[in-house]
Parts: C-alpha cells; structure tokens; sequence
C-alpha cells in the first residue's frame, strides 16, 4: 500500500507492516522515512536489527542466513536492506520475492531502502510481493512553490514557530539542500527560547547562505518557466564555479528534447507517446513541466534559441566575443519566457 511520507507515522501507530520500501532521492525525507520505521519496530518491542548494504556481487543468499540466525537475545529482527542506486538484478529481484513470502509466515521485519523507483520496477514480482505485505513510501523532492510551508511545518519539530515569510527565505538560501534548512532550524532552536517566532530578520541575520544549485535545478526551473527562480540559479551556478559548458549543455538538452517531442505531436502522436519516445523516456512527474514548455516556445522559437547556443558555444572556445555568462542567463530566461537584454541587443539576430 503506497503511504506518503508525511502520512507514515499514522500508517505506523495503527500497525507495523511486515515490510517497508522507503524509496527516493531526497536525503532528508529518506532518512526521516526510515528512522520512523525504526522507532516504531522498537515501540513493538523489536530489539534485534541486522543491516546489509547491497554492492556490486552481493551475495543474495546472505539475506536468508541473516533470517534464519536464530538470536538469543530476541524473536524478532529488523532487516535493513540498503539497496541505493544500485540495480537489483535477476539474482536479487528472485531473492526478494522469495523472501515476502516468507515474511507472511514470520515475525520479522524487512525495511528495504532504495533510490527512486519507476512504474516499471513498480509493476515487478518482487515489488508487488512485498507490497502485499506491508507499506510503499514514495519520497519526492519538494517543489520551490511548497518549499516555504514545509520548512514552516518543519520548524515546528524543532520548538520554533516559523513566520511564512521568514520560511521562504530560509528555502532560498537552502534550495535544493532539505538537509542544510533542518541543520539551520536546530542551530536556532539551540539559541532560541522553546516556541520562539522566529521572523524575516532571524533568519537574514542568523542562516548563512547554502544554496546548492545544480544544472537539473536549472532545468526544471526553464522548463516550469519561472523566470526570477531560472535568473537566480543561473547566477548561483556562477558564483559556485560550475563550468560554463556544463550549463550550455543542460539548457540545449532541453531544447533539443522539446524540438523532438514538437516533431512528433506533428506526426499526430500523443503527449504521452511522444515523451516515451525520448531517449531518456521522460517520466510522468516531469510531464506536466515539458508540457508547459511546448505551449509557450513553438518550433521556430527554439530553432533560434538553437543559433543562440551555437553562438555561445563559439564563445566557450573563445571564437566569439559574446560575453559568455550573460549569454547564458539571457538564454536560460528566454527558453523560460522572459526576455534577456543581450539577446534584444548584442546578439546579430533577435527571438521574436
């Protein structure tokens, strides 16, 4: 049964499962996720915890053996399978399924944490298996437009009342990195009274800035169009030292991406179609924002967007003298929606 991440403790205090996916790339939530199915096998008196991180090779049969040790100290045991990004292979997709079956007829606990999962992985045996027997929670990144009501909930773990305004900042300045605005909120919890309110100047004063920006959150960002968030990172990126070509090779990915999928809704494809047809296939929870993105910049728009990254690309290998950042935060607004000053300037030709 799928639970959310905020509805797991719920999910937990009305019963322990027999197993639990935690399952996502956000840190934060991940290790919240599992940490909360820990606590709970201790409340139900589970005192035995084994751990086996999967490697390269590893040697499936080890999860049985690990099962059939008998303790004599406790009956039952959680079983922490640290899968990761790795892949599960034959050997360990047979293995897992094996073993939810066996978890019907025990008392163990198998807690399985792994990096995102697809639909197709969704839709496997040993998937389906242990979700039969027990929770799926699905850990998702937290969108820049919630980012500042989560950290105001989030404070409220710490003691501290978080004013709204005072929250976005701190996602601002911590956008991207969950972890580094929980590790703000326990330093001012430290320093504050219980229940303090902290406001805008608490956090101006009191958080350094640790943005982490990278050319995903570049991306995602020109795609959604927003503009003063596509400005931000691009900037960030700079004062961070990421190379120039790495960004003018995420931005003409994009458009390169959204010119496919405008060519194949010409050949009377659908929207779904046409995203399973990229290489890589795009993933539902980024449909929506490539499709924003067909709607406000037709074919011809990015053809020239194009010939603005040739010209830029010119300028890496110091074949032209466009001012290269700029360049690439003129472009980056553009492919967002907005309009930058050396593309209606500098540049010999002009986005209409």
């Amino acid at each position: 049964m799928k639970v959310f991440a905020d509805q797991l403790p719920g999910a937990l205090a009305k019963r322990l499962p027999r197993a639990v996916i935690v399952s996502g790339d956000e840190p934060l939530q991940h290790r919240d996720a599992c940490d909360e199915v820990r606590a709970a096998a201790r409340q139900a008196g589970v005192e035995e915890r084994e751990v086996l991180d999967i490697e390269p090779n590893f040697a499936w049969g080890r999860l049985f053996e690990v099962a059939g040790n008998l303790s004599l100290f406790a009956t039952r045991k959680l079983i922490e399978v640290r899968l990761g990004r790795h892949k599960l292979g034959q050997e360990g997709a047979k293995a897992l399924a094996e073993y939810a079956e066996r978890l019907a007829h025990g008392d163990d606990i198998l807690l399985l944490s792994t990096g995102k999962l697809d639909a197709r992985q969704q839709k496997s045996a040993w998937f389906k298996a242990l979700d039969k027997q027990g929770l799926f929670v699905p850990v998702w990144p937290i969108d820049a437009s919630r980012l500042g009501f989560w950290l105001r909930d989030r404070a409220q773990r710490h003691g501290l009342q978080l004013e709204l305004d005072a929250a976005r900042l701190l996602g601002e300045r911590t956008e991207g990195n969950l972890l580094a605005a929980d590790q703000a909120l326990q330093k001012l919890a430290l320093i504050l009274p219980p229940h303090a309110r902290v406001n805008l100047e608490s956090i101006a004063q009191g958080v350094e800035d640790s943005t982490r920006f990278d050319v995903f959150n570049l991306a995602d960002a020109c795609l959604k169009g927003e503009i003063a968030r596509t400005s931000r990172i691009v900037y960030g990126l700079k004062s961070e030292g990421t190379e120039a070509p790495v960004v003018l090779w995420a931005l003409g990915r994009e458009m390169r991406t959204l010119l496919s999928l405008h060519q194949h809704l010409e050949q009377g494809q659908s929207f779904e179609h046409a995203c399973k047809a990229q290489k890589p296939m795009i993933f539902d929870r980024r449909r929506p924002a490539y499709q924003q993105a067909i709607r406000r910049l037709p074919m011809r728009r990015l053809h020239k967007l194009l010939l603005m990254a040739q010209r830029l690309d010119l300028a890496v290998k110091g074949a032209s003298p466009v001012p290269l950042w700029q360049g690439l935060h003129d472009l980056a607004i553009t492919l967002a929606g907005g309009r930058g000053p050396l593309a209606e300037t500098a540049w010999t030709y002009r986005i209409h």
